[in-house]
């Protein structure tokens, strides 16, 4: 057919072009499988980016990032002029004359490799093509990747039909901005928007010049000259660069020489921190995610979601800063328990053996010993116990030191942890979240995860089920020995539940009082007359989730729950009964900015209104009944506008666990503290229970919540009932003079001079009246929930006793 065409160069002409058409529909097509696989035209129009997902708070403050490749694209009005001409300048000074592919300057390159001046021919366009669909990976290519020396033929070839077709579908503009969005800078760093902010901690369009060229120079050798590791590489790659914009016309002379003589300028952004998952709320969002991304076919690393969470960042901070201020005091007040002595023991305080080895087992450290040297025990635990340089995290910050992994190991078990959740109880709505102490080296969960005996805060169910069963908060019942037959799995057993003072008074308390003082023996009670099947009933209708063991002791916290649960219980009595699902994620935007889903959350009436109503009132008494359990937190700045705050501490038995739920008429906050292993723990109940581990970071929680202008909570009395109450409940315990059924006016004048006051009391009638807040004996052991009167007091001389109060704020 070629014949036909007389003129001969001509005839070449169509023969060449009829080959490069050949060759092109043999590589687009993969024919026989030689050439690989080829981008589509539905691939160009839709180019695949891995874009990381970004976590906001309620008030739009960044907290987290999901990636696989670290990336957040911008758009190119976003991008400073000073990256867009430091690229053209360094990589492709003829960008805006080519259509993709640049012949000249592939000559050019030749030409100068051969005189040992080797140069790159590829334009911005090339390596665009190169970046989004990894040209140069093995899969790339097919058969003909067998051949040497065609391999790379094939790939050019690939990649300067992937340019064309790029060109023909994208403005100038647009490659730019695809282009400076997904290249690499290593270190998983990907587009110019994270090295802005990693290198310069800047938005792009705030880059200098000579900012853009520290950056820009990267791309020639991102470990080379990269600004951390090489700086004067670094420095001097970016003068380089700085020369050929001003060659370009990009920059004066002037501009250049300042640019120039500037340092490297470095200030270093929090991004890495962002993205590494040390965060309990980043992971708790992923989690929270799981089955809708699965529904919905998303995936949170690489299709670029803006996730807006229900958290504050302002409530946030100061749950954070609550937990860090009491628990440095808290684990030292544990060291200095066990100072000199071994802290793991079993329920009757002897030491546990091979603790530690039985820790050591679980760890990767172990198992890759125990493949190494075959189970050999003797050379698994010499490297165990070889002391090596590392860092430790303490209460001082991170701390080098010389351990071994078993000192590694008895370190971290010794360590306290904390989980804290506050949730806004009218809409589910999550407003602050604390997993522990320190994602980094703690990565379970202490809000969602961790499951730990309840102890007291669990007996608001029991009078739950008294209230549902027609008592009222004024029933009263005598503090007496009880002696509990029951049946468990076929077994007789008796329960002899002791108070937390191995004490019972004879009083006569009510129910208001019995549960603001905590006592176990009226619990019990309770429990045995309405029956504990109904105990269980109540709490899983209030929101627990958990396994529930229908036995006596339910009442007093024996199940294992978690803060997740506890709170959203709680929230249900200060919703007028409504039992609502928390959310933690509000909604969700693609990378078009299209909102893809929202989430509210549900509500159901567990309980009814009068009775919801009632067991907040009944919250209240731990703070207002004689001996409540909440009363420590006088010490805090919680007491203004006739506030009025409810509670229950809750300590399990050994003082393993320690717990406070606070309620307010705006949040529901639970707090645990405790060592992840259960046989670590206080030694008694002045140093170990709940109102002395986990109510103190509640009191500065609140108090810093309180501070806060900025934030909408303020002091103020629980809502008035929104239906009538048709049961007696406003009964003064003894000792109590309350005007209106509140402390607040009576008390706190009395708590505020500026210095300790000395009172003449009649020291026999105190000793009466205290005659149960002795401290329980060491020779005693616990049995069951160990909370006990929050009051204690000391004999003066003189008939006088001193009161120690907090000073005037």
């Amino acid at each position: 057919m070629f014949k036909e065409i007389r003129n001969r160069y001509i005839r070449y002409a169509v023969i060449i072009v009829y080959v490069v058409v050949l060759i092109v529909c043999m590589v687009e097509v993969n024919f026989l499988w030689l050439f690989g696989y080829s981008p589509t035209s539905k691939d160009i129009s839709k180019p695949i980016q891995s874009v990381a997902s970004e976590v906001y708070t309620a008030d739009h403050v960044l907290i987290g990032r999901y990636y696989k490749e670290d990336r957040s694209p911008v758009h190119y009005d976003s991008i400073s002029p000073n990256v867009i001409n430091a690229l053209i300048a360094t990589e492709d000074i003829r960008f805006f004359k080519h259509r993709g592919v640049d012949f000249l300057a592939i000559f050019s390159s030749i030409v100068s490799t051969a005189q040992g001046d080797r140069r790159g021919g590829s334009t911005i366009t090339q390596q665009l093509a190169k970046n989004l669909y990894r040209t140069r990976y093995n899969q790339a290519v097919g058969l003909l990747d067998k051949v040497p020396g065609v391999r790379m033929l094939v790939i050019k070839f690939k990649e300067w039909l992937t340019a064309y077709k790029l060109e023909g579908e994208y403005s100038k503009k647009d490659i730019i901005a695809m282009y400076l969005n997904t290249v690499s800078f290593s270190n998983n760093a990907y587009g110019i928007k994270t090295v802005a902010r990693r290198y310069f901690n800047k938005e792009t369009q705030e880059l200098t010049a000579a900012e853009a060229a520290v950056l820009i120079g990267m791309l020639k050798g991102t470990t080379l000259y990269n600004p951390i590791r090489n700086p004067e590489r670094s420095l001097e790659r970016r003068n380089v660069v700085l020369g050929q914009m001003h060659k370009a016309g990009f920059i004066s002379a002037q501009e250049y020489e300042a640019a120039r003589a500037a340092a490297l300028g470095l200030h270093l952004g929090e991004i890495e921190d962002l993205g590494n998952g040390d965060s309990y709320l980043r992971t708790a969002v992923e989690r929270w995610l799981a089955s809708w991304c699965e529904e919905n076919g998303y995936d949170i690393y690489v299709d670029g979601l803006k996730i807006y969470t229900t958290i504050d960042s302002r409530v946030q901070r100061h749950a954070e800063e609550a937990v860090a201020e009491q628990m440095k005091p808290l684990q030292r007040r544990l060291e200095n328990a066990w100072q000199g002595e071994i802290p793991w023991r079993d329920s009757e305080g002897n030491v546990i053996e091979d603790f530690l080895e039985n820790l050591a087992v679980r760890t990767t450290y172990y198992q890759q010993l125990d493949e190494r040297y075959k189970g050999n025990k003797d050379s698994i635990f010499y490297y165990l116990n070889l002391p090596k340089p590392m860092e430790v995290f303490t209460w001082d910050g991170i701390k080098q030191v010389q351990y071994s992994s078993m000192d590694s190991l008895a370190h971290y078990a010794m360590m306290l942890n904390a989980g804290l959740m506050t949730m806004d109880p009218y809409n589910g709505e999550i407003k602050a979240w604390v997993g522990g102490i320190n994602h980094q080296y703690y990565k379970y969960d202490h809000v969602f995860q961790a499951k730990r005996q309840a102890g007291s805060t669990f007996k608001p169910f029991a009078y739950l089920a008294a209230l549902e069963a027609g008592m009222s908060p004024c029933d009263k019942y005598v503090d007496k020995f009880v002696r509990i037959t029951y049946t468990e799995n076929g077994e007789e057993k008796v329960w002899e539940p002791k108070n937390a003072d191995w004490v019972f008074s004879g009083r006569e308390m009510s129910l208001r009082w019995a549960m603001g003082r905590s006592v176990n023996s009226i619990t019990a009670q309770i429990t045995e007359e309405i029956g504990w099947d109904k105990v269980v009933d109540a709490a899983e209708r209030c929101g627990i989730t958990s396994p529930l063991a229908s036995v006596p002791s339910v009442s007093l916290g024996s199940n294992d729950v978690s803060v997740f649960e506890m709170v959203n219980a709680y929230a249900t009595f200060m919703n007028r009964g409504k039992k609502v699902e928390p959310i933690l994620v509000s909604k969700i935007v693609d990378y078009n900015g299209n909102i893809v889903a929202t989430f509210e959350t549900t509500a159901t009436q567990a309980i009814s209104e009068e009775v919801a109503w009632l067991m907040g009132y009944m919250l209240r008494g731990s703070m207002e009944e004689p001996e409540g359990t909440s009363q420590a937190l006088w010490e805090w700045d919680l007491w203004r506008n006739k506030n009025q705050i409810g509670g229950k501490t809750g300590t399990s038995s050994d003082y393993v666990d320690g717990w406070y739920m606070g309620v307010t008429k705006d949040l529901v906050t639970g707090v645990w503290v405790g060592c992840d292993e259960r046989s670590i723990h206080f030694r008694n109940s002045q140093t170990g229970e709940g109102s002395r581990t986990a109510l103190p970071v509640f009191g500065r929680f609140m108090e810093k919540i309180y501070h806060d202008d900025s934030l909408d909570y303020d002091y103020g009395p629980f809502p008035e009932p929104a239906v009538a109450i048709n049961r007696k409940y406003d009964c003064p315990s003894p000792r109590i003079s309350r005007p209106d059924s509140t402390l607040l006016d009576t008390i706190i004048p009395l708590r505020l001079p500026d210095s300790p006051v000395e009172i003449p009391v009649d020291v026999e009638e105190l000793k009466k009246q205290f005659e149960n807040t002795a401290p329980v004996p060491e020779e005693h052991k616990a049995n069951g929930d160990q909370d006990g009167p929050a009051a204690h007091t000391e004999p003066h001389p003189n008939n006088k006793i001193r009161i120690r109060y907090p000073s005037k704020k």
